[in-house]
């Protein structure tokens, strides 16, 4: 066993013990970290214009702070990258995380020196609960491999504000004790071409001991692909000593079967919920379901029930106030700078001892065309179910959209799934698909009985469809998403391009 698995162990030890602290006192923690940041913030611009000095309790502080997207946060944003201090928080960011807005072009997400320990600590100490949960440390002993960004940084603004992708500031903060076994080399990282950059990345891997493989599920997957391709052999034949995947940015249950089909054997995960407005979760047990809520980084977290998102004042509870089972928008207000900040997730409690959550879908992405109100949870447990059906199925990736005006018959919902094996029985697919989604959604159900739309209907697409209009569009790799699903046809017309 070698030092850095011996050394592990106590260190998880210890922050389990500063874990259970806060998991005890979760309504206590969250208060702290509310007037923490309301103190601290108080002589900012953005506390002199909202009444900081005068906030006591999360009452006042709900009155005085709006529900904000980043739209309605960029003017202060602005300021920050003309150079302002003292804007969202004290003095300047140390960072700007960049990344792309669906309705803002570029989002400027700023990262402060008091929010770095959150993106960093959060990320080592889902390795240490693992470690905690499992006495699994030898992995670090071994070649790791974090599929990520570039780190090349650029510079915004007068005061020069680093800035770049998340993951690829993240790199530059990489444990001194894990650089000398993570792959791939930072040279190799600063590829932009995801294309020319994987080739590279599996040059570097393909002969190494890996042990972690770490990324976003669908590039992941293409990593694997790659490889399988050039050796003709599964990812465990390849990396006999591969025993854990870490994971996040997306849902993973739709790209389980055939990562796993992929890997050739069982291997343990661990899922996070990072963003670049924070992170928020992480997964700290391999028997429970859910992620468990970081109360103590930094973070006051509300929440705003799904169904009143876009009332003009919507409810807005604190940790102590939720409910299991309930969707909620989850709103954050933090020591980056962010303040009644919409990150535009949804979440459902599983667990409130301790609070553990899984990510639902996201507020925006929906389909209610005819007011239906179809969430993405419901559509990746409807397609989950049509699998277990037919388990010759493979699905690589899939996006649904409404078609509202079909030459002819009733409007509908179009499912688009690159299939990478088609299922014996495409009609059938599609009706346990519906069947699944009616008892999922009944308003989708009454719009299918009432004959006001019809069953879905499934686009079977080539293989690697998603990934080509990724391309297309300069977004492949990194931690670009396909959005599961649209209110519009953009993307629906586009794919059509892939069709088999």
């Amino acid at each position: 066993m070698g030092i850095r698995s011996v050394l592990s162990k106590p260190l998880a030890a210890f922050i389990h013990a500063q874990t259970q602290r806060w998991m005890s006192r979760p309504e206590e923690t969250q208060q702290k970290v509310l007037q923490m940041l309301i103190s601290q913030a108080q002589k900012t611009l953005f506390g002199q214009d909202h009444r900081f000095a005068q906030i006591q309790n999360h009452q006042d502080f709900q009155q005085a702070v709006p529900i904000r997207d980043y739209e309605a946060l960029s003017p202060y944003v602005e300021k920050i990258k003309a150079g302002q201090a003292d804007v969202l928080w004290k003095g300047l960011p140390a960072y700007f995380a960049k990344t792309s807005g669906t309705t803002s072009g570029t989002k400027y997400i700023p990262i402060t020196r008091d929010s770095i320990p959150n993106h960093i600590n959060s990320a080592r100490n889902a390795l240490l609960a693992y470690i905690y949960a499992t006495s699994k440390s030898s992995f670090l002993d071994k070649k790791l491999i974090f599929l990520s960004g570039s780190p090349i940084l650029a510079e915004t603004g007068p005061k020069k504000i680093l800035t770049g992708r998340l993951s690829g500031i993240v790199n530059h903060h990489v444990p001194a004790y894990l650089r000398s076994n993570q792959k791939p080399s930072f040279e190799t990282n600063c590829i932009e071409d995801w294309e020319a950059k994987l080739d590279k990345v599996i040059e570097e891997t393909l002969h190494a001991d890996m042990s972690l493989i770490s990324g976003i599920p669908p590039w992941v997957q293409m990593y694997f692909d790659r490889i399988m391709a050039r050796t003709g052999k599964t990812i465990h034949e390849v990396f006999p000593h591969f025993s854990l995947f870490v994971y996040g940015g997306v849902n993973f249950e739709p790209y389980r079967k055939k990562l796993f089909d992929s890997i050739g054997k069982p291997v343990d995960s661990i899922e996070l919920f990072p963003a670049s407005e924070g992170f928020f979760a992480y997964q700290d047990t391999q028997t429970e379901p859910g992620m468990l809520l970081l109360l103590d980084s930094g973070i006051f977290y509300e929440f705003i029930p799904a169904e009143e998102y876009f009332n003009p004042n919507p409810t807005r509870l604190s940790i102590g106030q939720v409910e299991l089972g309930k969707n909620y928008a989850l709103i954050i207000n933090s020591n980056a700078g962010l303040w009644g900040y919409s990150i535009g997730d949804t979440v459902k409690f599983v667990s409130k001892d301790p609070y553990r959550l899984i990510v639902s879908g996201r507020i925006k992405h929906f389909i209610s065309a005819f007011g239906e109100h179809v969430i993405g949870e419901e559509v990746e447990k409807a397609l989950r179910y049509a699998m277990e059906r037919h388990p010759e199925a493979s699905v690589a990736e899939f996006s649904v959209a409404p078609q509202v005006s079909p030459a002819e018959g009733l409007p509908y919902h179009e499912w688009l799934i690159a299939f990478e094996r088609q299922p014996a029985n495409l009609t059938q697919f599609a009706l346990d698909v519906d069947q699944k989604l009616c008892e999922l959604n009944s308003y989708y159900d009454d719009l299918i009985r009432g004959n006001i739309i019809r069953t879905l209907q499934i686009t079977a697409l080539q293989p690697d469809a998603f990934q080509q209009y990724m391309k297309a569009l300069g977004k492949l790799g990194g931690q670009n998403k396909v959005p599961r699903l649209s209110n519009d046809r953009a993307l629906a017309d586009q794919i059509q391009a892939y069709k088999v």
